[in-house]
């Protein structure tokens, strides 16, 4: 449990083990915080601000364009507007990279990021979440990102913002996963929980079922698995939020697995749904930070090298006893 005076700043710069200098990480998250404090009050009064709704425009997806989508990306390219040492933005709404001109130097990061997880949720006031990678970027770069286009494994950061009855921000680098917990009062997130470590198995899973019939049959095998009810190892209860990180925040504090499986295309061909590098790898990355594990159903999800930018992979994440099973069901073929 953490002490109810320890800010994520000074928790940060006191944090000892992790992959990426304190200095840098503290210029880094104290902005990604800012962005979280934006975005939660942004949420709070939408409603009532005609923040709600589509914009009439599609994404690089071809997924329709939610206001709230459009205006949180844009936090993020403001609030990183002087964003040193970070030079480059990567979002699951913009086609290419967004290059800070002149802050490419010897030391830089690029944040990679989903602005709003969960955008369907928006309209009903329903859990929603930001998701955030970091990485190095390589000595003499250019305004490529070849360098980026390697295994999650090589993050030196990531985290997540949730936004709901609380907002809480998780992050790890390297040393484990705190959660901070934003207090309105002070306008501060404030240590909650340091070195979380996820249960070895769980009682919930999370999946959008109304898909079963597009998932491949290892899948629908594992679930049968799952709520057969013969003894407490098969008796789960489906728990679903339609927001990644509210589903995976569960699994996180108390075990079970969430999995988005692939969709199998008349070809026989299974289609991941959710993107590798700014989705899949942050949360991998903090699974296993937490004693869990991230596959994406034949193979850890932290070694799979991305064919592009916004590269989709299948996900089977939580509690190691339960992606141990997904694996062995051969959920992918």
């Amino acid at each position: 449990m953490g002490s109810h005076n320890t800010t994520l700043l000074r928790h940060v710069l006191t944090r000892k083990g992790t992959t990426i200098p304190a200095g840098d990480l503290a210029l880094i998250l104290e902005r990604i915080e800012l962005i979280g404090k934006r975005i939660a009050r942004e949420l709070a009064r939408s409603s009532i601000r005609g923040g709600l709704g589509y914009t009439g425009e599609t994404n690089v997806q071809g997924e329709e364009v939610k206001k709230l989508d459009e205006w949180t990306n844009w936090v993020f390219l403001d609030t990183f507007e002087s964003g040193d040492p970070v030079c480059s933005l990567i979002s699951e709404e913009m086609e290419q990279a967004e290059h800070r001109g002149g802050q490419c130097q010897e030391n830089s990061y690029a944040v990679l990021y989903d602005p709003l997880d969960g955008s369907s949720n928006t309209d009903i006031n329903g859990s929603l979440g930001t998701i955030f990678s970091i990485r190095k970027r390589a000595p003499g770069h250019r305004e490529d990102v070849n360098d980026l286009m390697r295994p999650g494994s090589e993050q030196v950061a990531a985290g997540y913002i949730l936004y709901g009855p609380g907002t809480q921000l998780a992050y790890a680098a390297g040393a484990g996963v705190d959660i901070f917990t934003l207090d309105p009062a002070i306008g501060q997130f404030i240590l909650w929980k340091e070195n979380v470590r996820m249960p070895s198995r769980g009682k919930t899973y999370s999946v959008n079922q109304g898909n079963i019939t597009k998932f491949h049959p290892g899948v629908r095998k594992l679930i049968d698995h799952l709520t057969s009810r013969k003894d407490k190892s098969t008796s789960y209860s489906l728990r679903y939020t339609g927001a990644f990180v509210a589903d995976f925040h569960r699994c996180l504090l108390e075990g079970g697995l969430f999995m988005y499986p692939g969709e199998v295309t008349p070809d026989g061909k299974s289609k991941g749904k959710l993107r590798l590098m700014y989705e899949l790898n942050p949360m991998s990355y903090l699974v296993e930070q937490a004693g869990g594990k991230a596959s994406n159903g034949k193979k850890r999800l932290l070694d799979v090298v991305p064919a592009g930018l916004h590269d989709r992979q299948p996900i089977y994440i939580g509690s190691a006893e339960e992606v141990e099973l997904a694996e062995r069901m051969q959920v992918e073929g």
